[in-house]
């Protein structure tokens, strides 16, 4: 006569708690990853304000926009010189162009030991590797308002105020919400933060960003 054998309804309840506390720290797991992702991304925002009051403090001139920054900053690479130093920094915050402030902006930064980073301007080359980049590996940049007209990568002005704005792309939806969340007012078509379509039409941001789509972040102050 066989006898047979199998789980007891104890060991299943056993098994199923044991299951359910690891998926449960997996996802708290996630949770924390998701967290510090975001904080990460509010951070690189909020450092670009540490760099132009820092090099205004030092030297009382805008960081890319310095007619005097061969003479401010020193180091391995001779600083270009501003164009203007009119108080605007010029050209697009993705610009492709590097004779445009917003890309001279970063060598100034870093030769005045502001920011970590390569300080030879090279903003041309395909995949800039010489901007920033934020977790995900999207650009990160800055310009000023003035200019700030809205194209396929920029939302419009719509009410936008400050001198300057900050923009990161290539940052999906769920992590867009949370970022207007710490930085501003959690909506992402007012307020000083905006949230626009990676590559989409101009608008004044988006109001509900589906989590799964990549947007362009912009802040201005």
């Amino acid at each position: 006569m066989n006898k047979q054998t199998g789980f007891t309804l104890i060991e299943l309840a056993i098994v199923l708690v044991i299951i359910g506390l690891l998926l449960g720290g997996v996802l708290r797991g996630q949770e924390l990853i998701n967290s510090a992702k975001v904080k990460n991304m509010a951070r690189d925002f909020q450092n670009v304000q540490v760099y132009i009051y820092g090099y205004q403090d030092k030297f009382k001139a805008l960081p890319g926009d310095d007619a005097a920054a061969a003479t401010h900053v020193t180091g391995g690479t001779a600083a270009t010189v501003g164009a203007l130093g009119n108080g605007v920094i010029q050209g697009l915050w993705n610009t492709t162009n590097n004779g445009d402030e917003s890309c001279v902006f970063w060598q100034h930064v870093r030769l005045a030991g502001l920011a970590p980073g390569s300080t030879v301007v090279d903003c041309a080359t395909a995949g800039n590797t010489y901007q920033p980049r934020n977790a995900d590996g999207g650009l990160i940049g800055i310009q000023s308002v003035t200019g700030f007209t809205g194209t396929t990568v920029l939302p419009t002005v719509g009410g936008i105020s400050g001198a300057y704005v900050v923009c990161s792309d290539g940052i999906l939806g769920k992590f867009a919400k949370q970022l207007d969340t710490t930085l501003d007012d959690g909506v992402g078509d007012t307020g000083s933060v905006r949230i626009q379509v990676q590559g989409g039409a101009a608008t004044n941001g988006v109001n509900a960003p589906v989590d799964s789509t990549p947007y362009t972040v912009c802040m201005s102050f």
